[in-house]
């Protein structure tokens, strides 16, 4: 890609994020460009709406996540807390443009299809979270293990923990052993029960 071309896509992805932080209505791919000082046709070039802005804003966070668990040098449990309190500080530092993200369709059925906004995220967790759950003597449990923590990790719901008055240690250090009884409980219920 030529250095302008990455620059002008850089800038609206940049430019989208900074919006949607502090817009309490919809924002339009004209008003990305126009934030982003480049031309709604520059605009319409790189991406075709708002969403595949955001989906790329997500995936350039989620990389951010992948390259931070790739450097820890811990394993298990304690690689997964610090990648998962890794995760609460990148929600707290671009905020609202987080929460933005919801779609009609499922985690599971989003991540098997290789949804692009989604894979740096599950390669920054997939082998953290197996080494947890053979720590906790679980049987790995793939993909749903990355839904579990999908599900307790959602940006609104950081943000809220936050807004209700939890400290960003406070609020990562109740997920994380949210998510530990999580993937016990769910390994357990794979467990065929005694009569």
């Amino acid at each position: 890609m030529r250095s302008d071309t990455e620059r002008n896509r850089r800038h609206l992805i940049k430019a989208a994020a900074r919006l949607f932080e502090n817009s309490p209505t919809p924002v339009s791919l004209a008003e990305i460009a126009k934030h982003a000082e480049v031309s709604t046709a520059t605009a319409y070039r790189h991406f075709s709406s708002v969403e595949e802005v955001l989906h790329a804003f997500r995936a350039q966070v989620g990389s951010e996540l992948r390259d931070f668990s790739a450097r820890q040098t811990s394993s298990g449990m304690a690689k997964l807390e610090a990648v998962s309190r890794h995760w609460v500080s990148l929600v707290l530092e671009h905020g609202g443009a987080m929460a933005q993200m919801r779609s009609h369709r499922g985690y599971l059925e989003r991540l098997r299809e290789g949804t692009g906004y989604l894979t740096p995220q599950a390669e920054a967790l997939a082998e953290p979270l197996r080494q947890t759950t053979e720590e906790l003597g679980l049987e790995d449990l793939g993909d749903e293990a990355l839904y579990l923590w999908n599900a307790l990790f959602d940006p609104r719901d950081i943000l809220d923990l936050i807004k209700s008055g939890r400290t960003e240690d406070e609020a990562a250090g109740r997920l994380v052993a949210a998510l530990r009884g999580a993937l016990i409980g769910w390994a357990a219920a794979e467990q065929p029960q005694a009569d």
